[in-house]
């Protein structure tokens, strides 16, 4: 339907349809031709509809142009295309007071177009988690953030090593040359799954590497494998001025050679002692922990002068977790139970580079 002013000027319109009538490329070509939709379920029929002219904020309620400056809560959707159905079923889930604004959301060349909805009013925590049942029904990507973290703006990203800036974890696969391999690995799933202290189990990890050539430490970083799509996004972020870090509980080994190679702001790991070329079992100074990965976070963000709002970690494992609840914006990545349940931001499957549509680009 479509209703036009005495001059002419369209006014609104809606399309209503059965929700299986709209693949996700039909969803993408009505965003795309429109910039922005308003979201209603209609009994069972998904309505999407613009509003081009309104009076007033009052007379055209949460749904209208106006109010969009207002709507600082949002959901990200990725990972695949979102059609009608997922749409209505989103729709239904929320509270009908409440306003959803469609748009689309690209923010790399190399990422998927993404869909960006916008909401007139926060919603609750029991609320939050049933969509994250949802997205894991729906097998897409489902992140709610009250806050914006502005990509254009001053900003600071830290990481996790292990398993998040690359796809292994250094202590196991030194341990594996070192032909102790399952007794460090079973160790290291307990502690990132946090059933162990985690300073203490580094410890234990790294004393059964005792005797070990620092030959093996080489054979690693040869072969060290980044995740997909960590250099993308550390030279987008470095291009919008952002800082970049490492904060992990893992080794200088290798954390130095991704600072070089990445040209990172900073890096914070432990110092594996070597001595006549061979591991002694021991590290050397203070073991970075989860607190001190929180700190890092906070020091950085201190020393560049970046707003704390301006904050963001992403990490998998349970020593990430004050880490991540100390920045604005904690993300947690191919995580562990532990650590989804903990946090609200969570990427599950796909590339580094999806951080990106957790940021608004102004």
């Amino acid at each position: 339907m479509v209703l036009t002013s005495s001059i002419g000027y369209p006014l609104s319109f809606s399309i209503s349809v059965s929700p299986t009538q709209l693949t996700g490329a039909d969803v993408t070509a009505l965003l795309t031709e429109h910039n922005a939709l308003w979201l209603k379920a209609d009994g069972t029929q998904l309505l999407m509809q613009k509003l081009a002219a309104v009076g007033s904020l009052a007379e055209a309620g949460p749904e209208s142009d106006d109010a969009t400056e207002h709507y600082c809560q949002s959901i990200r959707l990725f990972g695949k295309p979102a059609d009608g159905a997922l749409l209505y079923k989103l729709r239904m889930l929320i509270p009908e007071a409440i306003g959803l604004k469609a748009s689309l959301f690209q923010p790399h060349l190399q990422l998927p177009v993404a869909l960006l909805i916008q909401l007139s009013a926060g919603i609750s925590t029991e609320l939050q988690q049933q969509l994250h049942n949802f997205a894991n029904q729906q097998q897409i990507e489902l992140v709610y953030l009250n806050q914006s973290v502005q990509l254009s703006k001053p900003g600071l990203l830290v990481m996790d090593m292990d398993s998040t800036a690359i796809t292994i974890e250094c202590i196991d696969e030194i341990a594996a040359l070192a032909g102790v391999g399952p007794q460090v690995a079973a160790i290291t799933a307990r502690a990132m799954n946090g059933e162990l202290d985690f300073a203490a189990s580094l410890t234990e990890r790294v004393a059964a590497l005792k005797g070990a050539p620092q030959s093996v430490l080489q054979q690693v970083l040869d072969n060290l494998p980044l995740m997909p799509g960590l250099t993308e996004l550390v030279n987008y972020l470095q291009q919008q001025h952002w800082r970049v870090a490492i904060a992990s509980g893992g080794f200088t080994y290798f954390t130095n050679v991704l600072q070089q190679r990445l040209a990172l702001t900073a890096t914070f790991a432990n110092v594996l002692e070597i001595e006549n070329g061979v591991l002694t079992g021991k590290v050397v100074g203070d073991i970075v922990d989860a607190n001190t990965k929180a700190r890092a976070v906070s020091q950085l963000a201190e020393t560049y002068g970046i707003a704390t709002h301006q904050t963001v970690a992403i990490g998998d494992g349970a020593n990430d977790l004050p880490m991540l609840k100390t920045a604005a914006l904690g993300v947690a990545f191919h995580a562990k139970p532990k650590v989804q349940a903990a946090v609200s931001a969570r990427i599950n499957q796909g590339s580094l580079l999806q951080l990106l549509y957790l940021l608004d680009p102004a």
